[in-house]
């Protein structure tokens, strides 16, 4: 099919579904596939958020923790590639809940997933910048001015803040300014992502200074750090894997900037989470085989293990560096992608009259072709967020937490409209199905559905949203300080407090939801969608 084809089509059901196309459709299914890679950035993800699973359990939490996450991730992004693929809309799950919701509640329902989805993009976005500042600190304490003392030890907290922002600063750059050439960007980063990873593994697994942990050790050992039950803290030691697959969901908003949205965003996002699987394996495996001593790791002042864990299996200061080196800019890459995630998701949330002062926020700038003044809303806040750290080191934590936190309370509200009101008729037709695969992963993520005799459904994601809540609200460790505090709670109150105000200043009688034209028997009104591709 010609790409103007595929675009005037695309946009012919953009404005059935009540929307003007404001933005170009740049993207081929390739370069939608690389971004939604480039969001997750595994290998990255996981080496800025390695202490989790090391307090948590040790070798055996990364490795098994990996595993069934990324099993949950893909029901989830099995379950949500179907809908989109029926609403390929950038209000994504947030318009998806308005769709699939019975009238008397989707107002509040779609209010409830547009809040949650808009702040898991911005605070997600903040944590991957802020990891990356933290990240950018400990490679280069790789390098030592006295035995033990990193060349950069000791930066006080307003330094660390000021990295920060450069890193904000510079990611919004690129993504307001490089626009057009962002497709380019991520591309090279799969290939950087590829040659540097399979550096790490020979690297790391041939030289081995130290010596090789058994395959035992490494898949069953463990040795819980942070001072709660055994199972609670296995659990927490999941955020390192949840962290790295929050971002799932985020790829739904570039959907108005897609040739073929209804098949291409569906499938990079299931097929990318294959790929993550292997990738994070890739990444894992063999850190956990050359592991140090766990303890010193988790007791780490800069909270950082990967540089650590390099260093002492190559035995060299400049080696680990430059292995570290292609995560860094990984890492810069997926900011700015998850910039220009959030920036999409805000602007579409403003369009529809859900944020205070959506007028300003709804522009799109025509010269650059963006939403620019909603990416400003979410860099603004961004740094706002961002001077927790003065008040805690453990800042990261928040930021972190409170993104999946809110990320999966959004992926889980179009799952469970669907469930609860039996509204999966909606998308029998839908062009991406997975087939004898998504049948198998609806078994898989089955829970009362079975036990009622009601038809199956994906109703695993959402109890996997309600343990996600509480469980990234908790410390690290058992015994709390006002350092060690997790303030992702004070966050996810303090955000869904003022979406509740707001709602009840004047959400409640004045928000209409996104368009209602279009939104029931969308399928049959588009005869020209072909029921099943897979």
């Amino acid at each position: 099919m010609e790409h103007g084809t595929d675009k005037s089509s695309a946009d012919a059901v953009l404005e059935h579904l009540g929307y003007t196309p404001e933005l170009s459709r740049n993207r081929s299914v390739l370069q939608v596939a690389f971004m939604c890679f480039i969001l997750s950035s595994v290998p990255y993800g996981l080496a800025t958020t390695l202490f989790y699973p090391l307090a948590g359990g040790g070798p055996s939490n990364i490795v098994w923790g990996w595993i069934i996450v990324s099993l949950i991730i893909l029901c989830v992004a099995i379950s949500l590639a179907e809908i989109t693929s029926v609403y390929p809309t950038a209000g994504g799950v947030y318009y998806q809940t308005f769709a699939l919701s019975p009238p008397w509640c989707r107002r509040a329902a779609a209010w409830i997933c547009g809040w949650s989805y808009v702040l898991g993009n911005i605070t997600i976005t903040l944590a991957v910048n802020f990891g990356t500042a933290l990240f950018f600190v400990a490679c280069l304490n790789v390098f030592e001015s006295s035995p033990g003392v990193g060349i950069v030890d000791g930066l006080q907290t307003y330094q660390i803040y000021l990295i920060f922002l450069a890193i904000t600063l510079l990611t919004h750059a690129i993504s307001s300014l490089g626009n057009k050439w962002l497709p380019l960007l991520e591309t090279s980063a799969i290939f950087l992502t590829l040659i540097g990873l399979i550096a790490l593994i020979v690297s790391v697994l041939v030289v081995a200074k130290h010596g090789r942990h058994s395959g035992k050790w490494v898949f069953t050992d463990f040795e819980p750090q942070s001072g709660w039950p055994a199972g609670w803290s296995f659990c927490i030691g999941l955020l390192q894997a949840a962290y790295a697959t929050s971002a799932t969901g985020m790829i739904i908003s570039m959907c108005e900037e897609v040739r073929e949205p209804a098949v291409q965003v569906p499938k990079a996002m299931v097929w990318t989470i294959v790929l993550n699987f292997v990738a994070g394996l890739g990444f894992l495996l063999p850190l956990t085989f050359v592991l140090p001593d766990i303890t010193m790791l988790v007791n780490l002042a800069s909270g950082q293990p990967t540089p650590v864990i390099l260093k002492d299996a190559l035995g060299s200061s400049t080696g680990a560096f430059l292995l570290l080196l292609p995560l860094f800019i990984l890492g810069i890459i997926c900011g700015v992608g998850c910039v220009t995630a959030a920036s999409r998701c805000t602007w579409a949330f403003a369009r529809d009259g859900g944020i205070p002062g959506s007028k300003l926020w709804k522009t799109v700038n025509t010269t650059l072709d963006i939403p620019l003044n909603a990416m400003m809303l979410g860099m603004g806040v961004e740094i706002a967020l961002g001077a927790i750290y003065f008040g805690s080191t453990a800042a990261f934590n928040a930021f972190s937490g409170v993104g999946v936190i809110f990320l999966t309370l959004s992926y889980a509200c179009p799952i469970g409209v669907s469930f609860f009101f039996r509204r999966r008729a909606d998308i029998t037709n839908a062009r991406f199905n997975m087939g004898i695969i998504g049948s198998i992963c609806n078994v898989v993520a089955l829970g009362k559905s079975l036990a009622s005799g009601r038809k199956p459904t994906t109703d695993g994601p959402t109890a996997w949203s309600l343990l996600a809540i509480p469980l990234f609200c908790m410390p690290s460790y058992k015994v709390v300080t006002l350092e060690t505090m997790n303030y992702a709670c004070v966050v996810f109150v303090g955000f869904t407090a003022i979406a509740a105000l707001w709602y009840w200043v004047w959400g409640y009688r004045n928000y209409a939801g996104p368009p209602k034209e279009g939104i029931d028997g969308v399928v049959a009104d588009f005869p020209e969608m072909p029921a099943k591709t897979g």
